[in-house]
């Protein structure tokens, strides 16, 4: 008998688009559900965090700051990836209270919330998960989303958005010690599998960053750069990979992505470099070999640049906000 392995395609976006959710993600999250009857209202201010709803049951409408409203039924999913300020409501117009006149704190300070509130009208139940985001360095990808990713139950059916919906819910229904370790990778894969579904369910209109990811040349080169970040890469090396000419390669990659290869492959190192330098103790040398620098000077300079702030600078202000954050210190 003759055993053979058989290799599947790679995933470019959600691989690609994983990197950068677990890059930007900072601390840990904020989730619940909640049991809502009508009318009502919750004012969600702009901030760097990150938020996902699931409409479990009954309906409902988002509607961010400036924006039109947005209705959400039964199944459906809405992410606001970089922190919007937004109203959700039972109805348009619906007078809206804050988070801390809810719950008597800021969305930051908060872990595992169930929220009820009582009404004669119609109920709508919700899961919602929050996490803050890493202000600096800011990401491009996130940059170019709307404000309001909405996928629908009936695109999401039978997909693994779907899937983790499930997961999601039902961790949530049923928690447990070990439900925010849990929770926090769902939200990943939450956050994820929403902009893959986002994307494919509108094929005709992507443009910048949507066509990056699915461009059979570029998407496989920002796989490349994120699977190897420290790796000595070169335009001429990239294209090589990829099966394209220089020239062609560096002109689709600046159309989609806005950046030159190797500038983007600038931004990536430091995004990495920062969430190493927020989650660890490995000393500055051992981050810059990391991420491609030979030099701790070279490095730090090129942090500075990206970021606003020297790296150790920037450990230091990390770990007192962390703390300042943090209410059981």
């Amino acid at each position: 008998m003759t055993v053979k392995a058989v290799g599947r395609e790679r995933d470019h976006v959600a691989e690609v688009v994983g990197d950068i959710v677990a890059a930007l993600r900072r601390g840990g999250v904020v989730y619940g559900r909640a049991l809502l009857h009508a009318p009502w209202g919750i004012a969600f201010e702009s901030r760097s965090i990150a938020t996902i709803y699931v409409v479990i049951a009954g309906s409902c409408v988002l509607v961010p700051d400036g924006g039109q409203p947005l209705h959400l039924a039964q199944g459906d999913v809405a992410l606001l990836p970089s922190g919007a300020g937004h109203v959700a409501a039972d109805t348009p117009g619906r007078p809206a209270r804050t988070v801390r006149e809810l719950f008597g704190a800021d969305l930051e300070e908060l872990s595992a919330t169930d929220l009820v509130i009582e009404g004669d009208g119609p109920e709508t139940v919700l899961v919602c998960g929050a996490y803050l985001l890493e202000p600096a360095p800011q990401h491009p990808f996130i940059a170019s989303l709307p404000d309001v990713v909405h996928v629908t139950a009936s695109q999401m059916r039978g997909t693994c958005l779907a899937a983790a919906v499930h997961l999601l819910t039902t961790e949530v229904d049923q928690a447990g010690r070990g439900t925010p370790a849990v929770v926090a990778s769902l939200l990943d894969l939450l956050f994820t599998y929403t902009l893959r579904s986002w994307f494919l369910g509108q094929p005709d209109q992507l443009v910048g960053w949507a066509h990056a990811l699915h461009d059979p040349a570029v998407g496989p080169a920002l796989a490349l750069l994120h699977d190897d970040p420290g790796k000595p890469w070169t335009v001429e090396a990239l294209a090589h990979a990829v099966g394209v000419p220089r020239a062609r390669f560096s002109r689709r990659f600046a159309s989609t992505t806005g950046h030159a290869p190797m500038e983007y492959l600038g931004i990536w190192r430091m995004t990495v470099a920062a969430r190493l330098l927020r989650e660890g103790q490995a000393p500055l040398r051992q981050i810059a070999r990391k991420v491609g620098y030979d030099s701790e000077f070279a490095f730090a300079r090129a942090f500075k640049r990206v970021v606003g702030h020297a790296p150790g600078r920037y450990r230091a202000m990390h770990r007192r906000n962390e703390g300042a954050a943090d209410p059981r210190q």
